[in-house]
């Protein structure tokens, strides 16, 4: 703020400058050389005068911006007993700071509060510049690494190697997992990368999360839903197994102990070869049941080649175009990227394609415009995939969340196997299937390999 006496005063001091200096010229011109000489000698003075008057100002201006820039909010400018005009000046210089000062120390209160935060999160969390030089670590991820302090990503290297390496290449949005053993446990991290901006210079935010406990309850889960299948199946087979054979002996063995020959009838004869038929047919339900269980643990490894994707669905397509009942299904291939190529086995990729495909055929029976598609492409994260997908009555939530536990299934028919002996194949091929589905519009399952 300029008062207006310190406007006057510049003004003045201006306007006598010049009349000094005019008046020197024409005393030179008329050869009167002392009055110039002492002209010369007052304009001199006026002229370090004015310098110092405007320099007193400056001095205390950038001596008040260095104070700031040193976080010193303790400076305070006399308000009285100077030029009024300085004297305002210093009100305003005074008024600045304190309210400077106030941004500032909200500001680390903010950063106190945030940090705070960022300590009790049960996510590690670390920033390191383009050099590797750490700016923050959160006491989680030193806890997960078991190492303190860190500085330098290059101190990971002393963790692990693996982990150091992919510090280094981690890219922006990118995602991986990571097993970390040291002297007390092995645990499963998923690592996640991108990037913030800060004051013109671009860090890696790196997070860190423990998924060994989300795993176990995941596994936990798993487990219930299998014993609960299991359960139920065997029941089933053996319920009727139980109770046809308590029929059975009560024709041949009473209270007195096993009757005589001669008080068995054709009758009972016929229901006996009855019964023994029907628990001959139970006792192969159950072993075909087991069967399919020997089947889902011994998957064979893949015997991985590069396949052209256009040709493979091409094969699926004629294959299963030969299911019963399906001539007015239109079937459809959308190739996104043309000459596909991924490396699987073929033969299981063909097993879980054509199982996709008998799955889908038979929700589309009742489907009027029935349509199924085999969609190739490639992500945007750059993972190649496969997708099977029908129009048909779509699968409800509650069933969604059980159509990969093994036996699980909806039909009479059927093992319930097929879903998740083609997940754990994609699994074995390093990829993974999964499921997306709207009622009465779609339901799509991908294979994405990794």
């Amino acid at each position: 703020m300029i008062s207006k006496k310190f406007y006057t005063k510049s003004v003045l001091r201006v306007v006598l400058l010049s009349l000094t200096a005019i008046i020197m010229a024409f005393t030179f011109v008329k050869n009167q050389y002392v009055i110039s000489i002492i002209l010369l000698v007052f304009l001199s003075l006026q002229t370090i005068a004015i310098i110092r008057y405007l320099n007193h100002n400056n001095r205390k201006i950038a001596f008040f911006f260095n104070a700031i820039k040193n976080e010193d909010f303790t400076l305070r400018f006399p308000e009285k007993g100077d030029v009024a005009s300085f004297n305002e000046l210093n009100q305003s210089l005074n008024v600045l700071n304190t309210i400077i000062q106030k941004v500032h120390l909200k500001n680390q209160s903010q950063e106190q509060y945030y940090q705070e935060i960022l300590k009790q999160a049960e996510i590690g969390i670390l920033t390191f510049n383009s050099r590797g030089h750490i700016l923050y670590a959160n006491p989680k991820i030193e806890k997960l690494l078991n190492y303190t302090p860190l500085n330098h990503i290059s101190q990971l290297a002393q963790v692990d190697e693996k982990l150091h390496h992919i510090f280094k290449t981690i890219k922006p949005f990118e995602r991986k997992l990571f097993e970390l053993t040291n002297e007390r446990e092995t645990i499963q991290l998923a690592i996640k990368s991108s990037d913030i901006v800060l004051n013109n210079e671009t860090l890696n935010l790196i997070t860190i999360q423990d998924i060994n406990s989300e795993l176990d309850k995941k596994e936990t889960d798993s487990w219930i839903k299998l014993i609960r299948v299991l359960t139920h199946e065997i029941m089933n087979s053996v319920t009727p197994i139980t109770s046809i054979s308590e029929s059975i002996l009560g024709y041949y063995k009473d209270e007195n102990g096993v009757v005589l020959a001669t008080q068995i009838d054709e009758k009972k004869i016929q229901n006996t070869v009855k019964g023994l038929e029907v628990i001959k047919n139970q006792g192969q339900d159950l072993m075909s049941f087991v069967q399919s269980y020997r089947s889902f643990l011994n998957v064979p490894a893949p015997d991985k080649k590069i396949i052209k994707v256009n040709k493979l669905l091409e094969k699926i397509k004629v294959l299963a175009s030969q299911e019963i009942g399906n001539s007015s299904i239109l079937f459809d291939i959308i190739a996104t990227h043309e000459d596909l190529e991924i490396f699987a086995d073929e033969k299981l990729i063909t097993q879980i394609l054509l199982n996709l495909s008998k799955n889908a055929i038979q929700s589309l029976h009742e489907t009027s415009a029935a349509h199924l598609q085999f969609i190739s492409g490639i992500t945007k994260t750059g993972e190649k995939y496969i997708a099977v997908k029908d129009n048909g009555p779509g699968i409800s939530p509650e069933i969604m969340t059980q159509i990969f536990v093994p036996f699980f299934t909806t039909k009479k028919e059927g093992s319930g196997i097929g879903l998740s002996l083609s997940k754990q194949i994609m699994h074995l091929h390093g990829g993974s299937l999964t499921a997306y589905s709207i009622l009465n519009k779609e339901t799509t399952f991908s294979l994405v390999f990794g």
